[in-house]
């Protein structure tokens, strides 16, 4: 699974919340820290998805 962040994104932190060893803060939008999502962390990955109120993360 492979994750992105959309410049949509409200800087709300939700996703860092959720699945930090994921995402992170940046300077203007959220990060995703890694190129391919751990199994282990998918689900969490996509409950930040379903959470993110702009939808402003992209799963594919």
């Amino acid at each position: 699974m492979k994750v992105r962040i959309e410049d949509n994104c409200i800087s709300c932190g939700l996703c860092v919340s959720i699945c930090p060893d994921v995402f992170t803060m940046g300077d203007q939008i959220a990060e995703v820290l890694v190129d391919i999502v751990p199994p282990d962390l998918e689900g969490l990955v996509q409950q930040a998805a379903n959470e993110c109120p702009v939808e402003a993360i992209i799963i594919e």
